[in-house]
């Protein structure tokens, strides 16, 4: 495999563990697992929101209210394994 495209992948990995993290620990705040006072933690969890809230926002435009269930993170990985297979597939051999 080419660097390049080993290291695209490799991005897009790490990406989707933020988005698994992202979730976790948006769940641990809101069942009050993890304290929000907690200075360190708010400001892990505000830097996954910047860094997923943008793609995130982009798909809940187009999903339907599900009653406070959001399946966008679950979509966005969804996508980027796509988009991890269409590279690995259709990069130039060379």
């Amino acid at each position: 495999m080419n660097s390049l495209l080993l290291f695209l992948v490799r991005l897009l990995d790490f990406y989707t563990i933020i988005i698994f993290f992202y979730v976790v620990v948006s769940w641990l705040f809101h069942f009050n697992i993890l304290n929000s006072q907690n200075a360190f933690l708010w400001r892990v969890y505000e830097s996954f929101q910047k860094l997923t809230n943008p793609p995130l926002n982009y798909i809940r435009r187009y999903l339907p209210n599900l009653g406070g269930l959001d399946i966008s993170p679950v979509l966005l990985i969804l996508i980027i394994y796509l988009l991890k297979d269409l590279l690995i597939e259709y990069w130039p051999r060379g």
